[in-house]
């Protein structure tokens, strides 16, 4: 070797061993993968409920005090549920997820049980004729089975789908996983709950798409989903009402009417800036259910049409971060189960924001983490640890066996199209070349 190439080589080690010296000998810590999305997750999550939290007061101190006369009534009931959230947010964003497999069946056939308790006289509580809750007398909380269900049946989903790890190439494999879901969705329709059973379906439509089933499989099941829900609204009044309401609510602007017509003076009496927080008229037992379906309305009024766009805009980078911690998940179920609890939460948003603006029908959907209720914040809450969970966990960045061997393969073609050798010899020559 020359002189001037020797010096060249030990110029190139000096600078190689420069930039891997660290001061006091210590290395440098490495970033924890999916730390941003556990921290915008866990902030947006937070945020949100602590907003909730205010304006379930705003919107509820006046009905709770001419009604319980207590205008703290409500407030004092949605603390308890949102810390009851906190904790079951940050208790499953340290269970590692992937003990829910074996939880899922369990879990699964737990709720389809508590949906059929529902139906039964004396054990379920009917209200504006429905009947979606169990009675249980303790202090007045009554649990919602639906919303357990919307839970389970993500975790039954990606459990199976996962196991398979095949593609659904014919509706006679499809249909025997749609089985347990399909009838979740329809006991939730018997209640009748036409919003829950909506989003339970987009959620089991995006978690299909996710797997890997083409759209045209889909179709029939729609097709089944749509006739269960005409036969639904056929047969429930209540529900036909709300339909033709939808279509002409100044028919009837005094009964089925009232509700919509309400929502659009609120979002009105709104217009760019709000009122003032605490300042709206509507919440003074003009608008029905306002610190529960109806609370984006009140935010409108309140905060005006800026306050409403940015709660959309939280749930829109909600689904951002969300997806895109399913898109970084090399574990199926973990990509599956992540995928699920993001589009559950988009839709029953997207839902509740089509009732309030009148774009859709009245379905009874709350606006997630925002709105008044129990059991939807606290299982809303647990599926956000469970997200928590997937963007930290380092087993759901490993792949499937299937996987890792697809991708193997995908490689040595990848390096022989490029004119790199291949096989075991190949590497073991590039090794000592080094």
């Amino acid at each position: 070797m020359s002189p001037r190439f020797r010096q060249r080589q030990g110029r190139r080690v000096n600078r190689k061993a420069g930039k891997k010296a660290s001061p006091a000998g210590k290395k440098r810590p490495r970033r924890q993968q999916g730390a941003f999305e556990y921290a915008a997750l866990a902030a947006l999550a937070m945020a949100l409920l602590a907003f909730g939290v205010v304006m379930v007061f705003s919107a509820s101190w006046g009905s709770s005090f001419l009604g319980q006369h207590d205008s703290y009534y409500y407030l004092k009931r949605e603390l308890i549920f949102a810390v009851m959230g906190l904790v079951l947010m940050f208790f499953m964003a340290r269970f590692d997820y992937t003990r829910l497999r074996r939880l899922a069946p369990a879990l699964m056939v737990a709720s389809l049980v508590l949906l059929a308790l529902v139906l039964l006289p004396g054990i379920g509580h009917k209200t504006n004729g429905a009947r979606r809750w169990i009675g249980l007398g303790l202090a007045g909380f009554q649990p919602q089975p639906a919303e357990l269900a919307k839970l389970a049946v993500i975790l039954y989903m990606a459990s199976i789908m996962q196991l398979r790890r095949s593609r659904f190439t014919s509706l006679r494999t499809l249909l025997p996983l749609l089985s347990m879901p399909a009838l979740a969705c329809g006991l939730v329709l018997i209640e009748p709950d036409m919003g829950t059973a909506i989003t339970i379906a987009i959620t089991l439509g995006a978690m299909l798409i996710v797997g890997g089933v083409q759209l045209r499989l889909l179709a029939m099941p729609a097709m089944a989903g749509g006739v269960g829900a005409a036969l639904s609204v056929l047969v429930s009044p209540h529900q036909a009402a709300r339909i033709t309401t939808f279509l002409d609510p100044w028919k009837d602007a005094q009964g089925a009417g009232y509700q919509v017509i309400q929502s659009w003076v609120a979002l009105a009496s709104g217009g760019l800036f709000g009122v003032g927080i605490g300042n709206s008229v509507q919440k003074f037992n003009w608008l029905p259910e306002n610190h529960t379906d109806m609370i984006l309305a009140i935010i409108g009024e309140e905060l005006g049409l800026v306050g409403v766009l940015a709660v959309l805009a939280g749930f829109l980078l909600f689904a951002f971060v969300g997806y895109r911690v399913a898109l970084k998940s090399r574990d199926p179920f973990a990509k599956y189960v992540a995928a699920g609890i993001t589009t559950l939460m988009i839709s029953q948003a997207a839902v509740n924001f089509g009732a309030v603006t009148g774009l859709m029908p009245l379905t009874g959907v709350p606006l997630p983490i925002i709105s008044y209720g129990g059991s939807n914040l606290v299982v809303i809450m647990a599926s956000i640890g469970i997200l928590l969970n997937i963007a930290i966990n380092p087993r759901s960045r490993v792949a499937a066996p299937g996987t890792r061997k697809f991708r193997a393969i995908e490689g040595g073609n990848r390096s022989r199209r490029y004119g790199g050798a291949s096989g075991p010899g190949a590497g073991s020559r590039r090794r000592a070349h080094a």
